[in-house]
């Protein structure tokens, strides 16, 4: 679960994600016009675009949430109403389609909380844009370059960018499951005793699927689990918010890593607590008057 599973009641928060000036050109090309979204009678409206690069035609984009399915085609904008914990899916092919993924997302009259997740895995590649009545904006998810990808290409791209414990999660061409899904590395599985030697020396004890599910005692320790995941657990505390710190040496959360190196600003949810030292995809933004959503192949 991400910051907004957990974290169901939320209130008015300060901005995250990447904040922007006017788009520049190419970003204005990728996120489309808005100047003909309509203005919402609750909360905000969504705008969700195309952008499997020709994959699949405006038919066979689907979405489903607050109790509606429907493809792009027959339906593109959202009137958002005041919602908690809410989740919005994305489908291509068929509203049932395992091509799938969601965002995660909060309302309240004058507030929105919201955010991508690599937290049970990859499944389609998604990004967004809030945009407030005040003119502010906030953007997370895959980069534009990421989109331009072919699946095929992102597939192994991940392959070979990790080592060879994680190089299974890849389950082409479906999903990239995230290691606290993978069988692997619970107790019995190949990898379990991945993380052993690592948390042992520093004197904890906890199991590698704890680590990567952000569970059992580490479910109430953020700093702590973020720190493990990231292999610098064995710094002083003051340095565990040290970005250029994180993922230096196994082991670690490579797959963590490698949604971040392919986010905008680098911020991802690749496990629960990857909010921790703010590096998660989690966009808090007052008074919102739209918000782009951009699913991918």
């Amino acid at each position: 679960m991400s910051f907004l599973t957990r974290t169901a009641a939320l209130t008015c928060a300060a901005v995250a994600g990447t904040l922007l000036a006017a788009p520049a050109s190419a970003a204005a090309d990728f996120w489309g016009p808005t100047t003909g979204i309509p203005v919402s009678n609750r909360v905000m409206t969504f705008k969700v675009l195309n952008r499997t690069n020709g994959q699949y035609p405006d038919s066979k984009v689907y979405w489903t949430f607050n109790g509606q399915t429907r493809s792009i085609a027959e339906q593109q904008f959202v009137d958002v109403p005041v919602i908690a914990a809410a989740r919005m899916y994305f489908h291509l092919g068929a509203p049932d389609s395992q091509y799938s993924d969601f965002i995660e997302l909060n309302t309240t009259a004058a507030w929105i909380g919201v955010n991508t997740t690599r937290v049970d895995g990859f499944g389609l590649k998604l990004a967004l844009r809030v945009h407030t009545k005040g003119g502010q904006e906030a953007t997370v998810g895959e980069t534009q370059a990421v989109f331009a990808q072919g699946r095929d290409s992102t597939f192994q791209e991940f392959v070979t960018a990790m080592p060879a414990q994680f190089k299974h999660l890849a389950q082409a061409p479906l999903r990239i499951i995230a290691p606290s899904r993978s069988a692997a590395f619970q107790p019995g599985g190949q990898y379990q005793n991945y993380f052993k030697s690592y948390t042992s020396s520093l004197g904890y004890n906890v199991s590698t699927s704890d680590v990567f599910g952000c569970a059992g005692s580490l479910a109430s320790n953020a700093a702590l689990c973020g720190a493990l995941n990231r292999h610098v657990a064995q710094l002083p505390q003051a340095q565990w918010a040290d970005v250029g710190r994180f993922y230096q040496s196994a082991p670690a959360n490579y797959y963590a890593r490698f949604w971040h190196n392919h986010a905008v600003g680098n911020k991802a949810y690749g496990f629960p607590y990857d909010d921790a030292a703010d590096q998660s995809s989690f966009v808090a933004l007052n008074n919102p008057q739209y918000m782009l959503i951009a699913v991918g192949w």
